[in-house]
């Protein structure tokens, strides 16, 4: 038999997914693993959104929509955009996705070409470096050292050594949860329209920011796109529904591009989604648990010699400096699977000249398990 394999095929394996398989074996064999590697809430989805999906299923019929989605929520996303940053935006602007992985696909297929340079943090989420890689677009990951988060002197350093045809962040960022602060985003998009480039900002952890407001991008620019989802705040991450907005000009290649690689979101998802911005009560009540378990890693961690390697503005991160234990953290995450039985993913996923001495520790399950974990690394290291 021949098989054939394709170049595309050979990236970065994710290796908090790894990790995660690793910890799921463990669990199967009944070892009591608390697992602190993949940004995923311990929380289900809100009941609103459950009884909806329950009612669609008793109605009986699911099946496609709209490529770009459900009208009805598009039309919830835009009063979301309304309701929580006072933005007007036209539904008509709005694709629902197969979660924001499919976004980052579509957003990636319908502005670049291969041999486009695109811009990103390192660290940053090792999805956009691999599908990138994947579609041949080069990509361009700026080293951030002692600064928190990309800004606009860092685009431009970048675009003068040779141009950039797009910019990809995140804010608030993973792994490090950094927030960019308003001012310093309305620098950087607006130096990014200055210099041509297309903007892409990934804002799937809004509403989970501890210390100031959400700002999206779109308060600056009509010409940027910007991809969230339903898996992240609104705990619906096996739901695999996300949204994009987009400047007009991409509407229509988006929506051809998803009519034949995904046909349309999951309708299912789609009908329970629209319930999601009337749950604020019980996710916010979620919202308060993550503040908490951020108190108590904010507090252990650097105790247990892990100092933090960012500040924790947002998402349900806590990114670490690992050198006083390690310098291998690939390793060092295996061994403290194996032995201590909790899970955190190596920096090697977020950054690959500099992971190995980092580690993301992801605060989303219950605070019980925050504390028994960080009970269990410090009985190990010592």
């Amino acid at each position: 038999m021949v098989v054939s394999l394709s170049h595309r095929g050979n990236v970065e394996p994710f290796h908090a997914m790894d990790i995660l398989a690793e910890a799921n074996r463990l669990k199967a064999q009944g070892v009591p693993v608390i697992s602190m590697a993949v940004g995923q809430p311990s929380d289900p989805a809100p009941v609103l959104v459950r009884a909806a999906a329950a009612r669609a299923l008793q109605d009986g019929r699911i099946g496609y929509t709209d490529a770009l989605g459900l009208a009805a929520l598009r039309k919830a996303i835009a009063g979301h955009y309304a309701d929580h940053y006072g933005l007007d935006i036209e539904p008509g602007r709005i694709a629902v996705t197969t979660g924001s992985s499919a976004a980052f696909n579509l957003a990636f297929l319908a502005m670049f070409d291969p041999g486009d340079r695109v811009a990103i943090a390192a660290p940053g989420y090792p999805a956009y470096r691999n599908i990138m890689a994947a579609l041949g677009i080069d990509v361009v990951e700026i080293e951030l050292g002692d600064a928190a988060y990309l800004h606009a002197g860092h685009l431009e350093t970048a675009h003068r050594e040779k141009p950039l045809k797009g910019v990809l962040f995140a804010s608030p960022a993973n792994p490090t949860g950094a927030v960019i602060p308003a001012d310093e985003l309305a620098a950087l998009v607006k130096t990014a329209q200055e210099l041509g480039i297309a903007v892409i900002s990934d804002e799937i952890y809004h509403r989970l920011a501890y210390a100031a407001p959400d700002t999206t991008a779109l308060a600056y620019g009509g010409d940027v796109t910007v991809i969230n989802s339903f898996s992240k705040y609104y705990c619906m991450t096996g739901w695999r529904i996300g949204w994009m907005v987009l400047p007009q000009d991409l509407v229509r290649p988006v929506e051809r591009v998803a009519q034949s690689l995904y046909i349309s979101p999951p309708e299912l998802s789609q009908i329970a989604a629209i319930e999601a911005f009337k749950a604020t009560e019980e996710l916010e009540a979620v919202k308060g648990r993550y503040a908490w378990n951020r108190e108590l890693l904010m507090k252990r961690l650097p105790e247990l010699g892990f100092p933090l390697a960012a500040p924790m503005d947002g998402a349900f991160y806590a990114f670490c400096d690992v050198t006083r234990h390690t310098n291998d953290s690939m390793a060092f995450a295996r061994k403290m699977l194996a032995e201590a039985h909790v899970a955190a993913t190596p920096g090697r996923d977020f950054d690959t000249q500099a992971g190995h001495r980092t580690m993301r520790f992801s605060y989303a399950g219950s605070h019980d398990d925050m504390v028994e974990a960080m009970a269990r690394i410090e009985r190990w290291l010592r």
